[in-house]
């Protein structure tokens, strides 16, 4: 199919989404009624104790996992069957399979036998493959829906990655289609993308810590300079576009990371990581947790330092997190968490084209800084009003500040003059609260799922950009009367508020096809207030004339973005899934106020809007195979990006602004297949591999801009693909992993370098291709890893930054290896 014609095509559907089905969706959510469903419950205990057994995740047979007990070993569940077949795992007590006839309520007794020996890693893994271990959400988790949406989750704890190090090529390899910077060698920010999103600081998700948002500003500054240690996550949910009706406006959808729990079984335990790496690299990674009575806890501290696989790059890092829980009856729960993080990191600087080409880990920036301070909150109060409504309520806040100190001029092969250097101050300072209520209830004879609720968010932000000192190390203060004609001086507060209301519910119309509609009403204010400086001064640096711009701009909307999903299960372990839904993006104070010596900023810029479609068919087949294989599109409006242009005196620039009109469209697939369940069945061995592939097209369909239409959208790798192959043996695990992507773009004009002003700001990002080795060995109370990234040391980039670490083209890490020693208690 061409191009034009898929675009007519997608336009068609857009036009019928927005009619018809709206209408549809609005009388539908007018006819919702409630009616009792047969209630399943019961305690769970172990055979020989007789004590309660917590965290035993409960399966039927058929769909997948229903509930998990509590710290008492209590369960419930609502149901319409007459007939269940159910699964009961618990990681170290054997598998209980339970037929159950279902007339009216029932609540039941259930005992579990201790396994009698203990278990090593490879086996904990084989059990968990046969207990139905999740890699995609279920239809509702909590309070939320995610039916017919594309969904993955990254099981952290089953990862060969190098979590030391947040190595995200590792940890996310099985996610399809993502576009990864990889520009540090401790994963201190995550930077993910894709689907043509720029992967700066995972900017275009909604990036969400135990379901509350983490970023700086989730609409005026959604980059998230905080990512929570991957040595303590349990897992990562990455939801696709649809998840703009949940969770925000973003084209990308919701990351969010799902931290450890407490023991649940023991009142205290200590789990102790040591890492040591190439470069001067070293990370202590020491949690504790457990529970007693109605008090749960868990918390983390991790440090990590090194020196950088460049000159100029050394950074020291400390992460807290802290996590009580507290029962307060059967049925309501309250939780806090506290989350803080304090970086340095000196940073080298970019490379122009030339200097890449000359020496790829060269620095001639001595004196570049950046310091991130994070301190996250968040209290939430869970209720489950009866057997068929559940209600969460939660309340966050944010304080944090990043600072940007250096000589950063656009022509990165000048040597630093050793004056003043840039420094950019930013406070960030919000607040907010998101209720959700979720409903269970029979529509005549079939079940449905209802789920309302709504968000308040308040951020009050502020930056400062001026001189700072003309010394080496990291001084954070601005030197204005040293320095009082600098020219980039301004200060701006950003005010912004944002409310929002959003509804889902699934109609199954029998146990194979339900549909999900959805809504999302949005009222955004964005403000920008202050000032920036321009003087002129004489051939003796005499102030000539000094200008003070001021500025008050206030940016209110509010419009509702819809969204429709289905889900269509023909045979057990399939779902064919397709969705569509309205994504919006507005323009950040990034985008308007701060100055880069990189790129100009066109006044004209506005808000991004568009679709994001989804279908694909996904599943798993006898535990052998694991499949998601699906094709998407995205509509994209007015997207914001840079394009080259010509001055008067025919030197290049580059500016930022709405580019045009953009259309994204390609395939995504993940391949798992468990060699020893189809070929051995062995309980001692590990075998499997998979594929994770993605290619994609794209076209700028209309602009006003010169030289665009027809051209490439940036960020795109024609091919993105990541496979591997893990083998193990009793204690023994493995894993090599190969990534291959394609070239890309980075602006809209598709410039290929950056030759002519020696920027190394705009160009191709070539083709690359990576090879690691993992390992790990396990005995009792002890975990040794081991492996090496980059194993044929391929020279190579991802990332050509407009600002800090830059601007210019920043290198990735060459061959480096890294060993962990864990030691549970």
């Amino acid at each position: 199919m061409k191009l034009k014609d898929f675009s007519m095509l997608f336009n068609w559907i857009v036009k019928l989404f927005t009619k018809e089905v709206i209408t549809i969706f609005c009388v539908v959510l007018c006819v919702l009624q409630s009616v009792a469903q047969h209630k399943v419950s019961g305690m769970v205990t172990d055979s020989l104790t007789k004590a309660p057994v917590g965290e035993v995740e409960i399966y039927d047979k058929l769909r997948g996992l229903i509930t998990t007990t509590d710290a008492k070993g209590h369960f419930e569940f609502q149901t319409n069957k007459s007939k269940l077949t159910l699964v009961f795992f618990s990681l170290y007590h054997d598998v209980l399979e339970k037929e159950l006839a279902i007339t009216k309520d029932v609540e039941m007794a259930i005992e579990l036998s201790v396994t009698v020996e203990e278990l090593t890693a490879v086996q904990i893994n084989s059990r968990r493959a046969k207990a139905f271990a999740l890699e995609r959400l279920e239809d509702v988790e909590g309070t939320a829906i995610y039916a017919g949406k594309k969904t993955e989750v990254v099981l952290v704890d089953q990862s060969m990655a190098n979590l030391a190090t947040n190595n995200a090529r590792q940890i996310y390899s099985e996610v399809a289609g993502l576009n990864i910077y990889q520009n540090d060698d401790a994963g201190l920010q995550l930077n993910i993308g894709g689907r043509g999103l720029d992967p700066n600081r995972t900017s275009n998700f909604n990036t969400r810590q135990n379901g509350y948002d983490i970023s700086a500003d989730v609409l005026g500054y959604p980059e998230s300079y905080y990512t929570p240690a991957a040595e303590g996550l349990k897992e990562i949910q990455v939801v696709r576009g649809a998840a703009s009706l949940q969770y925000g406006t973003q084209f990308g959808g919701l990351v969010n990371f799902v931290m450890k729990e407490p023991n649940a079984n023991k009142p205290f335990e200590l789990i102790t990581r040591n890492t040591l790496g190439s470069f001067g690299l070293y990370t202590n990674f020491t949690s504790i947790g457990g529970t007693k009575d109605k008090l749960s806890y868990y918390g983390y501290f991790n440090y990590k330092k090194g020196d950088g696989f460049r000159p100029n790059s050394e950074f020291e890092s400390k992460n807290a997190y802290m996590h009580l829980g507290y029962q307060l009856t059967d049925k309501t729960k309250l939780t806090g968490e506290l989350t803080h993080l304090h970086y340095l990191a000196q940073q080298g600087g970019g490379l122009s084209d030339g200097m890449f080409a000359e020496d790829a880990y060269q620095s001639n920036r001595e004196r570049n800084w950046f310091q991130v301070d994070w301190w996250l909150y968040n209290l939430t109060l869970s209720h489950q009003f009866s057997e068929n409504t559940n209600y969460t309520f939660s309340a966050f806040g944010l304080n944090a500040s990043r600072y940007a100190l250096g000589f950063r001029e656009n022509r990165v092969s000048q040597a630093d003059n050793l004056q003043e250097r840039d420094l950019i101050k930013s406070e960030f300072n919000n607040f907010g609260f998101e209720t959700r209520l979720l409903h269970k209830y029979l529509l005549g004879d079939t079940k449905s799922t209802f789920l309302i609720g709504g968000k308040f968010y308040k951020a009050n932000n502020s930056s400062e950009q001026g001189p700072g000192s003309d010394g080496f190390g990291p001084d954070f203060d601005f030197y204005l009367d040293d320095y009082p004609t600098y020219q980039n001086q301004s200060a701006y507060t950003y005010p912004n508020l944002n409310v929002a209301a959003f509804g889902e519910n699934i109609f199954y119309f029998n146990e194979k096809f339900s549909i999900t509609p959805g809504f999302r009403f949005e009222y955004i204010n964005t403000g920008s207030e202050g000032f920036y400086k321009e003087f002129s001064v004489d051939g003796a640096g005499n102030i000539d004339e000094e200008i003070t711009h001021f500025q008050d701009e206030t940016r209110e909307r509010s419009f509702v973005l819809l969204g429709l999903g289905a889900s269509y299960k023909p045979v057990k372990g399939a779902e064919l899934y397709a969705n569509i839904s309205q994504n919006y993006r507005s323009v950040t104070f990034a985008d308007i106020s701060i100055f880069n010596p990189s790129f100009s900023i066109s006044p004209d810029i506005s808000d991004e809007k568009g679709f994001t479609t989804d279908v694909g068919l996904r599943g798993r087949f006898k535990d052998i195979v694991s499949y998601d294989v699906g094709g998407f599109a995205i509509s994209y409006r007015d997207r914001i990006g840079i394009v080259l242009k010509e001055r008067e005196d025919g030197k290049l620039v580059s500016e930022r602004g709405n580019v045009g009109n953009a259309l994204i469209f390609g395939m995504e697939s993940l391949i798992d297949v468990n060699l020893n369940n189809w070929l051995i069945d062995n309980n001692d061995l590990v075998l499997s591999c998979f594929f994770n592939g993605a290619f994609i097209s794209s076209e700028y369909t209309s602009s006003e801009e010169t030289g665009v239409v027809g051209n490439e959208v940036e960020f795109i790798p024609a091919a993105n693909i990541k496979t591997g192959l893990n083998f193990g043996y009793k204690n023994f695990l493995s894993r090599i992993q190969y990534t291959y992507l394609g070239a890309q773009f980075t602006d809209a004009t598709n410039a290929e370098t950056d030759e002519q002003n020696e920027s190394g700001v705009s160009g191709m990002i070539p083709s690359y291709d990576i090879l690691d080795v993992s390992l790990s060995y396990s005995y009792k109370r002890f975990k040794l890893e081991a492996g090496v990234n980059n194993v044929l040391d391929n020279v190579y980039f991802t990332r050509r930054a407009t600002g800090y670490p830059g601007p210019g083209i920043i290198p990735s890490a060459p061959r480096n290896w890294y060993t962990s020693l864990q030691i549970r208690l």
